[in-house]
């Protein structure tokens, strides 16, 4: 076996495994042979110093001769095997009880090697399961789960583990592919008009038909830009913010109703000062996404409502058309749209997601609720510096 081969085979859990248990079994049961073998010549050495005190010496008495014993047991005679027996009693058993401990142990260690090997495959068995899954994954099969059955232990909580993990890529990977194809959807949109305006409105250039040509171009070609700035936007937001600092949210909240252009809807606002902790750049976005996303999805002559509490409640209340319970989770889904105003349905589709996406990035929670007279109510809950 190569010097590679031997650190590949040692170096596996299951080699580990069996020499710990080996190692383990060797160590206590050497501990207890030891233990045994000194309590039995503490034994026998008793023992023998026991005879020794109930008999005279032999050595003193020629052969033959009586050796004198208690007054109500016979003599005997002094016999020099009896002699070589007494004193030499104690070396030969323990000499034997070691010889035997030691091939005993010997024994023992192959029993326990085969055993330790035997007990750490099955004990590493469903690990091998699990190896198994996670190399046959794929982006083509995300589907597949382990379901590794038996006991509850820690190896079915790792399968279950990952098995929340797969589940969790899968539906990433879903969303990815449907936000590839909406993204490619939207941004073909603009790029079809702009070539219909180009080939049919230049057909026959006439200085009064280039006008329109040009509106209409200049219109799809702000949508793209829209779109293309979002689609950066979120992947900043996805990736998170590069730096964290202490930010006023009231005074983020005034300057964002400033820049809303309400287009005939009254915004009204009640905060309280907040300071959190993240990128005011990316805050802005968010309460400006907010703020656009309630003046677009409103009605002729409607309200939007701002609030802001002390414990980083932000609250977003419209005025507008009923949005449907079951479809409020839609709204943090790039490129979905429920309503929008007329004339105002060049949206990217995106502004909720991207609220959503900056929201987790500085660790706040978004939800949202339809109003009972129709529009909707998003609130953002931000973790209060000091709080």
């Amino acid at each position: 076996m190569s010097g590679r081969a031997a650190r590949t085979v040692f170096g596996t859990v299951r080699m580990r495994l069996t020499l710990l248990y080996t190692g383990l079994f060797l160590v206590t049961s050497t501990i207890l042979l030891t233990v045994v073998n000194l309590l039995l010549s503490n034994a026998l050495e008793s023992r023998v110093r026991s005879i020794k005190e109930d008999f005279p010496p032999f050595d003193r008495f020629p052969p033959g001769v009586p050796v004198p014993r208690a007054p109500d047991l016979p003599d005997l005679p002094a016999r020099p095997e009896v002699v070589d027996v007494v004193n030499t009693l104690s070396g030969a058993v323990l000499r034997y009880q070691w010889t035997v401990s030691a091939i005993v142990i010997a024994l023992l260690t192959v029993v326990s090697v085969a055993a330790g090997w035997w007990l750490a495959g099955r004990v590493l068995s469903p690990l091998r399961h699990i190896t198994a899954t996670a190399r046959r994954l794929s982006l083509s099969n995300l589907h597949e789960r382990i379901g590794l059955a038996g006991p509850r232990d820690e190896l079915t909580d790792l399968a279950e583990t990952f098995d929340a993990m797969l589940e969790r890529l899968e539906r990433s990977v879903d969303s990815q592919r449907r936000f590839i194809a909406n993204a490619a959807h939207e941004l073909r949109t603009p790029l079809s008009v702009q070539r219909a305006a180009i080939q049919i409105g230049l057909d026959d250039p006439l200085p009064d038909r280039l006008v329109p040509v040009r509106e209409k171009l200049l219109t799809a070609n702000r949508r793209t830009e829209r779109l293309i700035d979002s689609l950066l936007l979120l992947a900043q937001a996805e990736h998170g913010p590069d730096g964290m600092e202490p930010a006023a949210l009231d005074a983020l909240v005034r300057q964002a109703i400033e820049e809303t252009t309400a287009d005939g809807v009254v915004i009204t606002s009640e905060t309280r000062p907040v300071v959190v902790v993240g990128d005011p750049i990316l805050l802005g976005r968010l309460l400006t996404n907010l703020l656009q996303n309630a003046v677009r999805h409103n009605r002729p002559g409607g309200t939007v409502h701002v609030g802001l509490t002390v414990t980083g409640v932000l609250t977003v209340r419209n005025t507008g058309p009923k949005v449907p319970a079951e479809r409020v989770d839609e709204l943090f889904q790039p490129f979905r749209r429920l309503h929008s105003r007329t004339g105002s349905a060049d949206g990217a589709g995106l502004g909720l997601s991207i609220v959503a996406s900056i929201a987790q990035a500085h660790h706040a929670t978004v939800t949202a609720r339809p109003n009972p007279g129709g529009g909707l109510e998003l609130t953002v809950s931000f973790p209060v510096l000091g709080g």
